[in-house]
């Protein structure tokens, strides 16, 4: 876990302090802990694969 600038979080959008940086994109402490709790069977999984999809297109381009 890192704790410097506040950043941008991938996943809520949100400028948080504390988070992991994912190859380029930071996703918050918040967001990060909801992730590693939601089942794929939550309606909530979708929209995190959605997410953190960004990662590999951004990386890629």
């Amino acid at each position: 876990m890192q704790t410097t600038e506040p950043k941008t979080c991938i996943v809520c959008g949100q400028l948080k302090e504390e988070g992991i940086t994912v190859v380029t994109e930071f996703i918050c402490l918040s967001c990060e802990s909801e992730m590693v709790r939601t089942d794929v069977k939550d309606e909530k999984y979708p929209f995190f694969v959605r997410q953190l999809r960004q990662i590999w297109v951004r990386f890629h381009v």
